[in-house]
Order: C-alpha cells, then sequence, then structure tokens
C-alpha cells in the first residue's frame, strides 16, 4: 500500500471507503453535559439526538490533537494525504500541520500532504475520493496535490438546517447577517464561501420550499458536460436526501450519487433533520 488518506472525523466515510484500507478516520469530539461523545465507529446518532433534544446546553466540538495526527501518518504508507474541516471554522487543519511537524522531527521527512477542505462533511468524502482516484490514475503525488487542490476550488457546498442555532453559539456564523425570525418559519439555504467560511445564499418559508431552492442552486452550479459526482449528507433523514438527490439528477446529469448519513460533528453542527449538498 503506497498511499495512505487521512481524514478527520466531520467527513463521513462510506462503508467502501472503511473497507478498502486505505482510509483512516481521525476522531474529533463533543463535550455535552461534562461528558466526551467521541465521534468513532462509537458514536450513536440517535443517542445523541435525543440527549440534545433534552439538554438546554450547546454542545462543543474538540478537533483532533497534534499527537493523534502524528500516529495517523506512521506505518508503510510512502505518500500521506490529509483532508481536514475548513481551517476557517476549526483548528483541525493546523493541528494536522503541527502533526506533521512533530511526526518529521521525531522520523525525518515524508512525504505528506495537509488539505484544508474549505468545507465539511460530504465535502471532505468527495476530496478523499478525488485523491484516491489521481493515486489510481498514476499521478506523482505533486500531479495529485495539484488537482486535488483545483478540485478543491471548483467545489460548491449548499445547506439547509431545521435550526441554526448550534452554529451560532459556537461562533461559526460570525459575519452571517441577521438571520430572518424563525417564527416566520423562514428557512435560509446557507452555502460556504471559497474560504470556507459560511454565508446566506437565500430563504424560502418552509422546509420544503428551502430544499426545492437549494436544489436549483446546486444545479445550476453544476456546469454542462462537468463529470462529478454528487455529495448529499443528512442527519436522520434519509428520504428527505433521497428526494433532493432526484430533483438535482431531473436538472443535471451527475457521474455518481453519494448519500450519507452524518456522524457526529457533522451531526452536532447539522442537527437532526439537516442537509448538507456538496457538487
Amino acid at each position: 500500500m503506497n498511499y495512505k488518506i487521512v481524514v478527520d472525523s466531520c467527513g463521513e466515510l462510506t462503508e467502501e471507503m472503511k473497507q478498502s484500507g486505505y482510509f483512516e478516520s481521525v476522531a474529533m469530539s463533543i463535550e455535552l453535559e461534562g461528558s466526551t461523545i467521541v465521534d468513532d465507529e462509537t458514536f450513536d446518532q440517535a443517542d445523541f439526538l435525543k440527549r440534545i433534544a433534552a439538554s438546554g446546553e450547546c454542545p462543543k466540538s474538540s478537533c483532533p490533537s497534534p499527537e493523534r495526527y502524528m500516529e495517523s501518518y506512521a506505518g508503510e504508507a510512502e505518500r500521506v494525504y490529509v483532508v481536514t474541516l475548513t481551517a476557517e471554522l476549526s483548528g483541525s487543519y493546523n493541528s494536522a500541520v503541527l502533526g506533521k511537524n512533530l511526526y518529521e522531527e521525531e522520523y525525518g521527512k515524508k512525504q505528506i500532504h495537509i488539505f484544508n477542505s474549505k468545507s465539511a462533511s460530504v465535502g471532505e468524502t468527495l476530496i478523499a475520493l478525488k485523491i484516491q482516484e489521481c493515486e489510481e490514475a498514476g499521478m506523482t503525488f505533486e500531479e495529485v496535490i495539484q488537482t486535488v487542490e483545483e478540485y478543491i476550488e471548483s467545489q460548491k457546498l449548499y445547506f439547509v438546517l431545521e435550526t441554526l442555532e448550534t452554529l451560532k453559539k459556537n461562533g461559526r456564523l460570525k459575519g452571517v447577517k441577521a438571520l430572518v425570525a424563525s417564527a416566520l418559519n423562514i428557512k435560509p439555504v446557507m452555502g460556504a464561501t471559497p474560504k470556507g467560511t459560511i454565508y446566506q445564499i437565500g430563504q424560502a418559508r418552509g422546509i420544503k420550499k428551502a430544499l426545492a431552492k437549494m436544489t436549483e442552486m446546486a444545479a445550476e452550479g453544476i456546469q454542462c458536460g462537468e463529470n462529478k459526482i454528487l455529495g448529499i449528507a443528512h442527519c436522520n433523514c434519509r428520504e428527505r436526501a433521497e428526494a433532493v438527490a432526484e430533483m438535482i439528477k431531473e436538472k443535471k446529469n451527475v457521474k455518481d450519487v453519494i448519500i450519507s448519513n452524518t456522524a457526529g460533528i457533522s451531526s452536532m453542527y447539522a442537527n437532526d433533520g439537516g442537509i448538507i449538498v456538496v457538487i
């Protein structure tokens, strides 16, 4: 195995990715009412959503330590690629870079590259798959980096959530203009800027209309002839995710569709019923 792809746990790995042996997830964690929930294979989404609903507290997320990243760089793989949650909203990227420095101080130089996804959730998943595609095509380390960085620049992320409270309380909506009062049942359509921060693209009354608006925007973001994979992450609402996928496919052709249930960090921010679309 000449290469390895490390993804922080905000990015969901599909079953095929887990079984391939090429991917490793580095766990982030969540603090809620004095207890720590580790975002790994032990994460129980149903229990977590129940605890959130019953709690008056806002959960907080923590990124992996540099030491944990350092461990993930070890092993036989000659080339290690890392995909982290957008550096604008998390310390995960910086932690991964520090981990690389620690690794090289102790073991010497190795081909390690850390990608700032400027994205989250299934956006990270698609970036990880792009790395694998480039490696399997026989590209050099430098060619993989250049191709994937270009892919990151072209990627577009949209989301519609039932509530933005967790993002707001954790300071992830800085710079977003005042959002319309939820009493009117106005649901904002949100997106990621090229830098990897969050902004509001539009809004609609009610979740169905907001999702429809988001699918229009996502479809418009697909250039004619582009051979792109559509990624959709959902928090406990697969039927909603499948409906969004169908609406986008009716408007534009896509190479493939990946639908995943959100892992811990994405569940914390998306909340029950949230939908994230990446193209």
